[in-house]
């Protein structure tokens, strides 16, 4: 399925219209998480990912300035066919291309062995974000 997956870059004017609805219907209503908390404020300074098939908006993510990914969402229907993958590797070239040394992320604990096979490495106590395990992880980029 990867190869017909397409990944737009773009700030939030361009792509925040899907990838917010993407967020809210992930977030908001599947895993509960207060609106207030999803929606912090930041998603102007960051730079957007968004994954389509076939013209369909199906993933997104979020790069902050700081070289934090976030905001990694895949709609339910479109789980388990590489759209999650393809839009990390497509943040982790644009942290590359930026010179950032690493980049990290607050990993929801079900979802740490997917990162760990993209080389991020978890670190400190489990935490709870929006009332979901988290913990965070890194990846250094100076290969």
């Amino acid at each position: 399925m990867t190869d017909s997956i397409e990944i737009r870059e773009g700030d939030w004017v361009a792509l925040g219209e899907a990838a917010g609805e993407i967020r809210r219907v992930v977030f908001i209503e599947e895993q509960e998480v207060p609106g207030d908390e999803e929606w912090d404020g930041r998603d102007p300074e960051c730079l957007h990912f968004l994954a389509l098939a076939d013209g369909h908006a199906l993933g997104t993510a979020r790069l902050l300035p700081d070289g934090h990914i976030g905001r990694v969402a895949v709609l339910a229907e479109a789980r388990g066919l590489g759209i999650g993958l393809a839009l990390m590797e497509a943040a982790i070239a644009s942290a590359r291309r930026q010179g950032l040394a690493t980049t990290e992320l607050a990993a929801q604990t079900h979802a740490l062995a997917f990162y760990e096979r993209l080389g991020f490495e978890a670190h400190g106590e489990i935490f709870m974000d929006a009332g979901i395990p988290h913990r965070h992880m890194v990846l250094p980029l100076d290969d």
